[in-house]
Order: structure tokens, then sequence, then C-alpha cells
């Protein structure tokens, strides 16, 4: 059974770091694709990074707009983890962050929900002014 496990979330004063963590487990991942995704109170999730790995040392992400430069998304196989470096937070960065993993085939960068299988439950973000 596949579980992905999410933590590292809290309460941060603006401009200051966090660095989320999501531990996978039930397979092996090193070939998925594996994202971040939030969701603010009254507001749809959205996407926020994804990675691939595509062998040996080489690794492709994508970032959306509103955190592009301030988070970077980076991945242990080994350990079967992703991890999220936020820095630079602001107030708009407050959300609950959830870890997904595409168990699909793919090859492309995917951002939307639906592309992925399996969610964390999780963690809460809250960025104050």
């Amino acid at each position: 059974q596949v579980q992905l496990v999410e933590s590292g979330g809290g309460l941060v004063q603006a401009g200051g770091s966090l660095t989320l963590s999501c531990a996978a487990s039930g397979r092996t991942f090193s070939t998925d694709v594996m994202g971040w995704f939030r969701q603010a109170p009254g507001k749809e999730r959205e996407f926020v990074a994804t990675i691939r790995w595509s062998g040996g040392s080489i690794y492709y992400t994508y970032y959306a707009d509103s955190v592009k430069g301030r988070f970077t998304i980076s991945r242990d196989n080994a350990k079967n983890t992703v991890y999220l470096q936020m820095n630079i937070l602001k107030p708009e960065d407050t959300a609950v962050y959830y870890c997904a993993v595409r168990g699909r085939i793919g090859t492309l960068y995917y951002t939307r929900s639906n592309e992925y299988d399996y969610w964390g439950q999780g963690t809460q973000v809250t960025v104050s002014s």
C-alpha cells in the first residue's frame, strides 16, 4: 500500500524559511514524477512544484510562477523522499501543503491534481506578516 507522509510544516514569519519532507513507502518511486501542491482556505488546490528523475544525477524540475526563485524541490531516491525548501516566505504562501506521486508512466511536467495518483495527508504552513 502506497503511503506518503509529509512533515516540516509550522508557523514562520514572513521572510523566513521552512523545509517540507515527504517520505514515501509501499513501492519504489525513483522513476515516478513527484510534486507538491497547496491549498489555502477557500481556494482550490494549486500546483507548486514537480520533479522528475531522468537517470544518474539528472533531475528536471518545474515551478509555479508564484514560487519560482523562492522554493526548491529536490528528492532523494535512496530514501524515497521528496523535499520542498521554501525561502522568503510570504503570508500568501499560507496553506496546507500536499505531496503527490504520479504512478503512471510519463515524461512531461505535470501540474494538475488529476495527473497524480497518490497523495499525502498534508502539512500546514502558516506565514505571519
